[in-house]
């Protein structure tokens, strides 16, 4: 690998994103690579934006994704999908759960929840999108739904399978390791269809 690879990850509080940064990180270490990761959560435990940032290559100077310059977008929330896109570069990829999640200003009915997500972000970047909150729950958890969509970014990255079960196992908690194993194979084999 010649070249840093910049991968964000943008959601709501709540749902794994920090805990898959930390698997994606601790996946480039196990490669031997440099790693730099930065994270931004406001009011995360209220539903707020969470983005975090992973940067990796063989020597990485800043943990901060520059805007334009990411090669694949993580969203685990539409709406958030939409307002990282400006990090991404020209033919970047979104890999997006088709969750919504309604904000504030549109629960109160001050703001209408933006129509036709998918549509938006095809025309401009290559997009994935998958039912990760379903596929979690057919593994037995909801909550590993951002351990699926890491499988499904695993099959964009250049790192053999092994070292992602490595990863997760360094990263999870014990008692939760067989669900996320399980959401992983599942996030992997979907993204090996499309």
């Amino acid at each position: 690998m010649a070249e840093v690879t910049s991968i964000l990850l943008a959601g709501v509080g709540g749902q794994g994103i920090i805990l898959a940064g930390k698997v994606i990180g601790q996946v480039a270490v196990l490669a031997g690579l440099d790693v730099k990761t930065s994270e931004i959560h406001g009011m995360a435990q209220r539903g707020g934006s969470v983005i975090t940032h992973v940067r990796f290559g063989p020597r990485v100077y800043s943990p901060v994704i520059d805007p334009g310059t990411a090669d694949l977008l993580l969203a685990f929330e539409k709406l958030e999908a939409l307002r990282n896109l400006g990090f991404l570069k020209s033919g970047g990829t979104v890999i997006l759960n088709n969750q919504v999640i309604e904000p504030l200003p549109v629960l109160l009915g001050k703001q209408k929840y933006p129509e036709a997500v998918e549509a938006q972000i095809a025309a401009r970047f290559n997009l994935i999108c998958l039912d990760a909150l379903t596929e979690a729950a057919a593994c037995g958890n909801p909550r590993a739904a951002n351990v699926v969509l890491l499988g499904a970014l695993a099959h964009r990255l250049p790192f053999p399978y092994p070292v992602w079960e490595e990863a997760l196992a360094a990263v999870v908690p014990a008692r939760y390791l067989d669900i996320n194993r399980r959401a992983f194979a599942r996030g992997f084999a979907i993204a090996e269809k499309l």
